[in-house]
């Protein structure tokens, strides 16, 4: 079973930024064209598979620069939560586990809530109570 932290509430605080920043580069680089520069698309099916691409408007000054300021804030988010002091009081051999823990707190404070063994003698009793129809 995995140890237990009691992380500190602004390193989760740091951690949950990191994971909104990276979700929001994440989108809006989906978003935008495929390249930075205006670039001509292209087809080349002489590699080991076939790649095209259409043309590429490339981005705007303040795509640019939306980008730019959330790789930053990314930055600072990631050199924030792995030199946060807590890591000095965490023992060589759990640093890993603990920053695998940190990593997917928000998921297991998600799901506790809902981790309820479901009464299953209560629903088979339910079923055959209407299987047998009334007595």
């Amino acid at each position: 079973m995995a140890a237990t932290y009691e992380f500190p509430s602004d390193l989760l605080a740091g951690q949950e930024e990191l994971h909104q920043v990276r979700a929001e580069l994440l989108a809006l680089l989906k978003r935008l064209p495929w390249s930075v520069e205006p670039l001509d698309g292209f087809s080349d099916d002489h590699g080991w598979r076939k790649v095209e691409r259409p043309a590429s408007p490339g981005w705007t000054p303040d795509e640019q620069a939306e980008v730019e300021k959330l790789r930053e804030r990314e930055r600072e988010l990631a050199v924030y939560v792995t030199c946060h002091r807590f890591w000095s009081e965490v023992t060589t051999a759990e640093k890993v586990d603990a920053r695998m823990t940190l990593k997917h707190v928000r998921e297991t404070d998600v799901r506790e809530p809902d981790v309820r063994e479901p009464d299953v003698r209560g629903t088979d009793a339910q079923e055959a109570g209407e299987k047998q129809g009334p007595a």
